[in-house]
């Protein structure tokens, strides 16, 4: 029965996928791009000379060689020791189970040209040796650097399909370079067996190969057992036996380090770099821009097929010159940024007179937070009580268990004080990520807690405020990767080498004891520390144009919030907040009125007759018409086209011909054009985006980060 408790309330929402977690404030809005935004995920995203503000944020990118936070990929070093990676003591681990079976061709099939030499001339070369999918007259090209036993590149390679699935083969070429990482002993092996696959039989089967292997962890039996009919090991080693594979290998290892990259996947698209399992908002961000520029190069009179050597030598930056990469000036000066992050009842373990305080956002499921616990234990005995760490709650969205282990560790707080939270802590990161029910169940035994009110904790969330007043706190100190750490103030991303921490706490410690030379009082010293810290302060746009009474609205006309939500019915990450603005909705009951503002991309083609459609039924049946066919449109995407729209039309009792008539004439074209155009006039350029009483939040955002505003605007309006 108390197992039947623990699972009830357990399933949390998963956001969408998002680079698990080492990421940067979102990037400059891209011209028509969507937008997921997770006010975090992301990273190293340089655009021609701009780059994305750093991963998890500052100078700690997304993927840049310095440690590992979750979603960094892995890498070959981590700079200042010799860190091998993330998983490197247990390579693969983030495979699932898996069963073998000879590949079968599928995502992969058609579009498999070859390259017509001009991708040679590339800073980041393509050649008919890599094996490819798409055009080489496609407007964009992403290469990947990848490794065949890396989970992330697993990840990754999801990523990929998908893109390739929206974009086409016209628009889209993504070709392969071997990275394996030489702690990956079945990579190479691997690599070779896949390069070996592609000679004998050619891009469509060095694909399906590829995904055969990405679908678990991979040893000896697997790399053969995978192996597509009518090759075998004998024939693979046939093949190798020349070199020439070797050589290729060899060749792309060699280039991935020469133009920067340290570890997998990385990603360059049309020169632009991108690392990690980055979610596929990211990729469309970039990819989206690098699309019109390609078109406006042939327009200008490049030939197709040399758009990708020319638009990659104009972003290609040199990794010395990529906002973050090791030892650049912008990774430099984020350690030295003291950023405003207060204790503020947080679980302590350290007196309140150490002369530093170590705050530590994390998630009991993130494997890199699970890596970094001895090194905070070894700080805590090599330090004494000079060294204060403080936890603050950042369970990622898409880490199921994470929200329950850390209700379980609250609940352990208020049994039995900041000891029993700590031994919650230990026990949930020596559980090595096995959190399910049953699991937190044995460690609320262990603890000797009250199982019915441990229970009752997790299912109805008792902790879950105190939780997004972390996660608040998170977002203004731009912390949404795990581990993260704030050392007096001083940013410190991944998990590092213990020597990365003692080189900030020992200058520290310096600073500190001067300090108390000078008359601070020990106990006060922190605060005086961060008192003129950073933080990240929410910022009014200026006037957007009014919307009128042609635009659809739900909720009371007196509400004290208003949220504008710019979308497009054709955009996964307009339908993926749907749910996110319901439950707000229910947080805040009559209190927000949402008012609809048409955003419909150029690039997704059924996007306009849908707003049109759905105007209509504004028209004809009010707000009432309009949010059906809204919830229509958004539970299947797929019937946006002219078809779908008289069906869905049919269904809600409209009048069908006047809808069709509507959108082939485009009747309310200039209530969109008008929406499109006050969207415009306040930086908003992809979707979704929101207005919220002013304030802009753009992207697919978790439920904290829109909570968070619409309290500042209640606060602001009484």
């Amino acid at each position: 029965m108390l197992v039947k408790l623990f699972r009830i309330g357990f399933v949390t929402a998963l956001s969408a996928a998002t680079a698990c977690g080492q990421a940067p404030p979102p990037p400059a809005a891209t011209p028509g791009a969507e937008s997921q935004g997770t006010a975090d995920k992301g990273a190293n995203t340089a655009t021609a000379g701009k780059g994305a503000e750093d991963a998890a944020q500052g100078a700690d990118k997304g993927g840049a060689p310095r440690g590992a936070a979750e979603g960094d990929g892995e890498r070959i070093a981590v700079a200042g020791g010799a860190g091998r990676g993330a998983n490197d003591d247990n390579p693969g681990s983030g495979f699932p189970v898996r069963t073998v079976a000879p590949a079968e061709a599928g995502t992969w099939t058609g579009g498999n040209e070859v390259d017509t030499g001009e991708g040679a001339k590339s800073p980041v070369p393509v050649t008919a040796a890599d094996p490819s999918w798409g055009s080489p007259k496609a407007p964009v090209t992403i290469v990947a650097f990848s490794d065949l036993e890396c989970p992330f590149c697993a990840r990754a390679s999801g990523t990929l399909a998908e893109l390739a699935k929206i974009y086409g083969k016209d628009q889209l070429r993504i070709v392969w370079k071997n990275f394996p990482l030489p702690f990956h002993k079945n990579a190479r092996p691997a690599a070779e067996a896949a390069m070996a696959v592609f000679k004998q039989k050619g891009a469509p089967w060095f694909w399906a190969y590829h995904d055969a292997l990405f679908a678990g962890r991979i040893d000896p039996q697997v790399i053969d057992g995978s192996l597509p009919r009518g090759i075998t090991r004998k024939t693979v080693d046939a093949t190798l036996a020349s070199g020439e594979i070797g050589k290729k290998i060899d060749e792309d290892i060699e280039l991935g380090k020469k133009i920067g990259v340290t570890g997998t996947p990385a990603f360059f698209i049309n020169g632009v770099f991108l690392s990690g399992a980055q979610p596929i908002d990211k990729f469309r961000a970039i990819v989206d821009e690098q699309i019109a520029a390609g078109r406006k190069a042939t327009a200008s009179g490049t030939a197709p097929e040399k758009v990708y050597a020319t638009l990659s030598a104009k972003n290609y930056q040199k990794p010395e010159d990529r906002p973050g990469f090791a030892g650049s000036a912008a990774a430099a000066e984020d350690t030295k940024t003291v950023w405003r992050v207060p204790v503020d009842g947080s679980p302590v373990r350290g007196k309140n007179t150490a002369l530093v305080t170590l705050v530590m956002f994390t998630d009991f499921q993130c494997p890199f937070c699970v890596k970094v616990t001895p090194t905070l234990e070894q700080l805590a005995r090599d330090y004494g009580d000079k060294l204060r760490i403080v936890y603050k709650n950042n369970p990622l969205p898409f880490h199921k268990d994470a929200e329950p282990a850390a209700e379980l560790a609250l609940e352990a707080r208020a049994q039995k004080g900041d000891a029993g939270f700590w031994k919650a802590h230990d026990l949930l990161f020596a559980a090595n990520g096995k959190l399910a029910p049953e699991d937190l169940e044995g460690i609320a035994k262990n603890l000797g807690l009250d199982l019915k009110k441990a229970s009752d904790a997790i299912e109805k969330k008792k902790y879950k405020d105190r939780i997004e007043q972390d996660q608040d706190l998170a977002d203004d100190v731009q912390a949404s990767g795990t581990p993260h750490f704030f050392i007096n103030g001083r940013r410190l991303v991944g998990a590092q080498p213990i020597e990365k921490f003692k080189a900030l706490i020992d200058e520290e410690i310096t600073k500190s004891e001067a300090l108390v030379k000078k008359g601070t009082p020990a106990a006060k010293l922190y605060d005086t520390i961060i008192k003129d810290g950073k933080t990240t302060v929410l910022e009014k746009v200026k006037a957007i144009p009014a919307f009128t009474k042609d635009n659809p609205t739900r909720g009371p006309a007196n509400a004290k919030v208003t949220v504008q939500i710019f979308s497009d019915f054709e955009c996964p990450f307009c339908k993926r907040v749907e749910p996110t603005l319901t439950e707000l909705e229910a947080a805040f009951p009559g209190k927000i009125r949402f008012v609809w503002r048409n955003k419909p991309l150029p690039f997704h083609k059924n996007a306009m007759p849908a707003a049109l459609a759905a105007m209509e039924a504004y028209k004809q049946k009010g707000n009432d018409g309009f949010w059906k066919m809204h919830g229509a449109f958004f539970q299947d995407q797929t019937q946006l086209d002219r078809a779908g729209i008289e069906r869905t039309a049919t269904a809600l009792g409209l009048d069908v011909q006047k809808v069709l008539a509507a959108v082939d004439g485009q009747t309310h074209k200039a209530l969109i054009d008008a929406d499109i155009k006050a969207g415009e006039d306040v930086g908003i350029t992809g979707t979704p985006a929101f207005v919220i009483n002013g304030y802009l939040v753009s992207g697919a955002q978790p439920l904290a980060k829109f909570k968070k505003v619409v309290n500042l605007a209640l606060k602001e309006a009484k």
